[in-house]
Parts: C-alpha cells; structure tokens; sequence
C-alpha cells in the first residue's frame, strides 16, 4: 500500500508500513545528500534516530515532529539547487552584513548548546536518575552532557585523578591550553563534534575550566551554604555549572536570537504566588509531548539551523594570529595554519583572546560580530573541507536536502499551523523549505520571527521545564551566584571573565 502525497514541485510515493505509521522514503534525497560513512561527528554527522522520524500524530521516538498533522513538503532538486546557490553572501563592495548587536562568539555558544542537546550516550545525569542506563536514546536535555560525558566513573580519562577525579584534564603543549588529546591528537571529551573548529574548542575548553574554578569556589569553608544536602564537590558543582549555563541559555543567548515578543510570551518571568520573588516559568502552545519530551526535526533540521547565517567568512583568533578562515577547502591537517578548522591540537600562539568574541567588563571595546541574521551563508560554508563534510560539501544544499529527505512541512504550512499569516511577495517561493523560510522571516527584524523564533523559545523552555533536575523544574525563583555582576545578571561574558582563561 502506497500513500502518494503531491507537493506544488514533486509527486513522492511513500510506503505505508506495518505500524500504520508512514515514514518519508525517497531514494532520490538520500542518494543525494549521501551521507558520510565516517565516525567524527562535524556538519556530516546526522545523530542516530533522525533517520526515520514518524509522521503520525504519535508521540514516539527521540526525534519527533512538533506539527504532526502539516502535511510534508518534498521540493524539487533543482529547487534546492537554485536556493543552495542563492544563499551565497553577496561580495558587492562597501556591503556590511555584521551585526552589532551580535558579538561573534554567541554563534559558536550556540553551536555548542546544539551539540549538547543532541547528544548520544548515555550522560551521567542519566545514571543518577536511571542505574541501568540501558538504552542510548534519551530525552534531550541542557544537562552538559557534551562535558561531563557518563561521568568520572565511567569515563575517568576525562578527569584529573590528582583531583579526586572533581576535575577535568586540561590539556596543553608549548605556550597554549588544549582539550586534553591522545597521542594522534584526537580530543578526549564527551562529544567530539565540539572539537570542529577552534572557536567551539575553545568554548568546549572553557566551560573545563569553569567546573574547575566552580569546584575551588566551592572547597572554601564560606562557600558550603551554596551545597544542596547530601551532595559531595563534584555533584554540587556539576549542579552549579549546568544551572548558570542554563541560565545563560534562556537569559543571554535566546534574548540575542529571538524577537523579544515572542520570546516574553514563551519564557514568563513573575511571582509564582503574589507577594513573591520573580521566577521562570515556560507556556507552551505547540511544544508538547506525553510521557518525555522528543527533539523536534522542525527545531533539530530547519529553525535551529539559523546560526549558520550568522557565521563570519573568518575571524582574527588573536592579535598575533590575525585574521584567519573559518574553514578552507584545505585540510588543516594538511595545513594546519591554514584555517580555523577542528580536530587538531591548538597550533603555538593560537590561543583565543575572548574579549575578540565577547564583551567582557564594562568598559570593554567591541569584539568582532556575528553576521546579520539572513538569507545568506558565508562563503567557507558552502565550500566545506573533506573533515567537516565528506560528498556534498555545499551546508545550504545539505540542510535543504536533509529537510526534504524528512518531510519537513513548508514554511508557509507552518505558518498556518501557527495561525500565522504566511509571508508572501520579494521572490520568496510558496511553498518554501522551512530552513530557509525562517531565515528570509528573520530578515523583517534581524531576530527570528513568528515562526522560527516560536519553535526555538518553545523548545529552549520546554525542555528545561521537564527536565526534574533544571533550575526551571527544581527552583524556579533561583538566581545565579557566581561571577561579579549584579544579582540577577549572568551572560557568557560573566562566564568567562569568572574563569579568567583567555582574557
């Protein structure tokens, strides 16, 4: 039995199966997309359970779909081309695409977030709250997993056993501080994809090194007050850490990505009884689930996908380094001083100075800034090298042929499905792949709009209000107390500037 759905550009046959359930099969978008047979997790890597997302209106699966009943939207590959090409950055002299309001690093911050909610094994917050740990596939969380890994009992590589396995190894070699490497270079931590680039590997590094300083701070006598009962160093500070970064998630970074309309109808912040101290709490009106919270492709493969317009052709890592690509279709390993691409030790000098990145202090001079949020790729994303993407190397052409390949309703379905009127007019086609959709939306304000700003707040809030260890779920009125801002204020910056690397 064959359910044959028609779109405005294709006619797609898609075998009913023996569940009931109907699954996108086309041969024509995996054979092009061709996915790489290798095991580094870069822009090529597609996480295990999004290769068969459901379409029913069944709650099922890691992944799953936010509008379920949005009929699925299959363009055309000459579609897809025409739009892959399109997105390229214009090179029209005097043309300025930086975003002054967007310092560069809140980019590679969220692609750091990304990896850490798509993550794979099985994390240590799950052990504590499941011994067995039987199954890989777990509900999506802004736990760290991608630093803690499954813990210092079962990963104790990742951690100093001079400290009492409370801290993390830190690496290092000649004048700089490295992820901790074996001896091929390849980095010890809990999710190799935050070793693609040199900037997430210094984000990756950071957040090491946060924990650390979290753990000094707390082994001073004053400091106990701030341990939860029964909670020994590590615990109390691995607690600590996720609660400031997800602080920092829903109060520094979502703010700076998504119109702050929809996000303060999605993210309320109020007394939870009257007379009482402010507190967070999410409304939800199309993120929902029955038993644990899924991943949604329409936020996993199209609305998320937006930090790829914000990216720089390349960026001055320091002042003695100066300005390098983000990406070349080089090989680093290769050339190693070629480009800002990954999986590599940190050449000599080339240690990040974050005040390049973020504003860090008050009287801080401006970093370096991330693109506007458009339609358009830097051009290193659309040449990437063999380590990032092995057969199609083009991002634009990869996200909308992995869009396609899902089912992905339109943008203009979406909309619908939102009750929101569907853009129209300026070349826009209709229906339009979703990914690119949000980011012609996202030109009206330079934030993301009704639609992809909806699903971001919405996924961003829903996940910490179900997850029973978040500062959402646990202590909602709680504020963050470390760094040396005002109670209340906690950004990346703050982050930083408490570990004192790289300033």
């Amino acid at each position: 039995m064959t359910d044959v759905r028609s779109t405005a550009n294709s006619r797609v046959s898609v075998p009913a199966q023996s569940t009931g359930e109907a699954y996108i099969d086309t041969a024509a978008y995996a054979a092009a997309l061709e996915e790489p047979q290798t095991s580094i997790r870069s822009h090529g890597y597609e996480p295990r359970g999004l290769d068969s997302i459901p379409e029913s209106p069944m709650f099922t699966g890691r992944f799953g779909r936010m509008f379920r009943h949005a009929e699925p939207f299959i363009p055309d590959l000459g579609l897809i081309d025409r739009l892959a090409k399109e997105v390229s950055e214009p090179t029209t002299p005097g043309t300025d695409f930086d975003n002054p309001d967007f310092p560069a690093g809140y980019t590679f911050l969220g692609q750091f977030i990304d990896h850490d909610l798509t993550f794979d094994p099985v994390s240590s917050f799950e052990r504590q709250n499941d011994p067995d740990a039987l199954t890989d596939f777990r509900t999506p969380r802004f736990d760290l997993d991608s630093i803690y890994g499954r813990g210092p009992v079962d990963q104790p590589y990742l951690y100093d056993r001079s400290e009492n396995g409370e801290k993390f190894r830190i690496g290092g070699h000649g004048n700089v501080a490295d992820l901790p490497r074996d001896d091929q270079g390849v980095a010890l931590i809990g999710d190799p994809r935050n070793d693609e680039n040199l900037i997430v590997s210094h984000i990756q590094l950071t957040m090491l090194k946060f924990h650390n300083k979290v753990v000094d701070w707390l082994r001073r006598p004053e400091n106990n007050v701030h341990r939860r009962a029964g909670e020994d160093t590590f615990t109390a500070a691995q607690r600590l850490v996720r609660w400031h970064y997800q602080w920092v998630a829903l109060h520094d970074f979502l703010p700076r990505v998504v119109d702050r309309e929809i996000l303060d109808d999605v993210v309320i912040r109020e007394p939870l009884v009257p007379g009482g101290m402010p507190a967070d709490r999410a409304r939800l009106t199309f993120f929902s689930w029955q038993n644990q919270p899924f991943m949604p492709v329409e936020f996993s493969v199209a609305a998320y996908r937006f930090g790829h317009s914000l990216v720089r052709p390349g960026y001055t890592l320091n002042p003695d380094v100066g300005f390098k690509p983000i990406f070349t279709a080089e090989s680093a390993h290769k050339n190693p001083h070629a480009h800002l691409g990954g999986f590599r030790p940190f050449p000599d000098g080339w240690q990040i100075k974050w005040p390049l990145f973020f504003r860090i202090g008050d009287d801080a001079e401006d970093p370096q800034f991330g693109r506007k949020m458009d339609r358009f790729l830097s051009p290193p994303l659309l040449d990437l090298p063999p380590e990032q993407a092995e057969g199609i190397n083009n991002l634009a052409k990869r996200n909308l042929l992995r869009g396609a390949r899902l089912g992905l309703p339109s943008g203009q379905d979406t909309a619908r499905a939102m009750g929101v009127a569907p853009l129209t007019g300026d070349g826009l086609p209709d229906p339009a792949p979703l990914w690119y959709y949000i980011l012609r939306e996202a030109e009206k304000t330079g934030k993301l709009g009704p639609v992809g700003g909806r699903i971001v707040a919405e996924v961003f809030a829903g996940l910490l209000s179900d997850d029973p260890a978040s500062y959402l779920s646990t202590e909602p009125g709680w504020t963050p107390v470390l760094g040396a801002g005002p109670k209340g204020r906690f950004t990346m910056s703050d982050l930083i500037a408490f570990t004192g690397f790289a300033v």
